[in-house]
């Protein structure tokens, strides 16, 4: 019934996996390289980020939202207070907030040693933890050290080779002030394989947060020295999700979608997917939507979708933004009989996917404040905050639009400033974009924002040609042309395709409202 409606307009393809400031800076020239964006993203790890291997660009170092709070009660084996009936294990709805990790600064202490806890050295930290671990069987506190060392192991330059070992092992010794003995400070590795050890006895007793925790350490490579193990990793998604965590439930449909550990199985990664998504799991409900409306999974029910679709949007948080954007989308250009063009309520969509941190959406918003789209005015200082962000996030085509704005500024928002938008073009080719590789080449052969270098201009029109940029391939041959005597301007392309530069302040003149880059 709803399939001729929809017609061309599906805005998903039938494998596109599952998706995981307030003022304007004048001086926004990027000091971080940006991570390459890849076609499938990978579900952030929650707390194994080991800084390279992090899944995302940008990692968080709150505590994901994403498991249920235990209870204070230790008896049982659960992780309630009651036995849980498959009724409750149904409702428990996300977010489920773990253990709190313990502050490094050791503030938590001051109660039991006095106000000069923060002066206790990390040794004596460790010492004191095992002594009162060692007295108490509640995997709450087992839980929460393992934690501890996995933080102290991070801090003391895990993965970093033996440098970093050998600087952190010193002698111990006893403070005359402290009753704890202080032996000599365990390597990092030493102190992941006894978080590990920890973790794993707990796993074994049915604790769902230190089954995930473990299962997100092998898949992400924590306790493998960076290598992904998922086939370790999966039966533990499973057995915690079965336990009612809603993050491992999604996990582990992840991993029967794309055969991460596992056969491929679509019919059990849609019932994992609506496990989770019955807790209110924003990825799980955004993963189900576009599944329904795309078809793929052996998924086609629109209506269904649009409910998915809106939930998702609904309880979207920081590290699942997809779902407004998604639902934006939809709205922008109209879909099927329920979902009118309203371009207003996708710019709002937009703009919700923006804050909670969502790359394309942030850009969406720059190029429709840029150009007046989507019943936006246009706002030089709004195009450039979402651009900002945008490009803050990886997004090359943002890079690009800010060194579009650098060129000819926009008094008094922002100020023309050609080294910045040379930046931004760097910024954008390392990232693979063809075209900000051939301004590079362009800016580096006429000085602009940078020293003239000829022969890294040549290397930049190269890399812009191999990639099929025809105004890369025509300026090669200009230019050896011009090295073989004849005359350069026998090469220009017919169009005049060249970098243009406004003098007007406000606005991007030129071809497409926008040309003060080549384009």
């Amino acid at each position: 019934m709803h399939n001729s409606a929809r017609g061309s307009h599906n805005p998903y393809g039938p494998n596109d996996p599952a998706e995981a400031g307030p003022s304007i800076n004048r001086h926004l020239t990027p000091t971080l390289q940006m991570a390459r964006r890849t076609p499938l993203q990978r579900p952030q790890s929650t707390y194994s980020d080991t800084g390279s291997r992090g899944r995302s660009p940008s990692g968080y170092n709150s505590p994901s939202p994403n498991m249920r709070a235990p209870s204070a009660h230790s008896s049982r084996r659960s992780y309630d207070s009651r036995p849980l009936s498959y009724i409750d294990l149904q409702n428990v709805s996300y977010p489920q907030a773990p253990p709190p990790p313990i502050a490094m600064d050791n503030s938590q202490l001051r109660s039991a040693v006095g106000n000069n806890a923060s002066l206790l050295s990390m040794g004596k930290t460790l010492a004191m933890y095992r002594e009162n671990v060692k007295k108490m069987n509640d995997p709450e506190t087992q839980y929460a050290f393992a934690i501890f060392l996995i933080k102290c192991a991070q801090e003391l330059g895990l993965g970093q080779g033996a440098d970093a070992s050998r600087k952190s092992s010193t002698k111990g010794g006893r403070d005359h002030d402290s009753p704890y003995i202080e032996g000599p400070q365990s390597s990092p590795e030493e102190l992941l394989r006894e978080a590990k050890q920890i973790l794993q006895k707990l796993a074994d007793r049915s604790y769902p947060f230190a089954q995930y925790y473990l299962a997100d350490g092998y898949a992400s490579g924590l306790f493998n020295k960076g290598k992904e193990d998922y086939g370790t990793a999966f039966p533990l998604f499973v057995a915690a999700s079965k336990h009612g965590h809603a993050e491992s439930g999604y996990r582990a449909a992840l991993c029967y979608e794309f055969g991460w550990g596992c056969r491929k199985d679509p019919a059990k990664a849609v019932q994992f997917y609506r496990q989770s998504a019955s807790k209110n799991h924003p990825g799980s409900m955004t993963r189900l939507g576009r599944a329904c409306l795309s078809g793929d999974l052996g998924m086609n029910k629109y209506r269904e979708g649009l409910k998915w679709l809106n939930r998702g949007t609904e309880s979207a948080d920081m590290q699942y933004n997809a779902a407004p954007y998604h639902l934006g989308l939809l709205y922008e250009t109209g879909y099927g009989d329920d979902v009118f063009r309203d371009e207003a309520y996708a710019a709002k969509l937009f703009t919700q996917a923006a804050d909670l941190g969502h790359a394309e959406a942030s850009y969406r918003m720059g190029d429709a404040y840029e150009h007046g789209k989507l019943c936006c005015p246009r706002d030089p200082a709004l195009s450039v905050h979402f651009y900002t962000g945008a490009a803050q996030r990886g997004h090359a085509g943002a890079m690009m639009a800010l060194c579009a704005w650098y060129m000819v500024g926009a008094e008094p928002v922002l100020e023309k400033d050609e080294n910045e938008a040379y930046e931004w073009a760097r910024q954008a080719a390392e990232c693979g974009l063809t075209k900000a590789e051939y301004a590079v080449g362009y800016f580096t052969e006429m000085g602009i924002g940078c020293r003239r270098d000829p022969l890294e201009a040549n290397v930049w029109y190269v890399k812009a040609a191999e990639a099929g940029d025809q105004r890369a391939k025509q300026r090669l041959a200009a230019i050896r042309l011009a090295a073989s005597g004849g005359a350069p301007g026998d090469a220009v392309p017919k169009d005049g395709s060249k970098l243009k530069k406004s003098g007007s302040g406000n606005e991007k003149t030129g071809q497409n409202d926008k040309d003060c880059i080549v384009m």
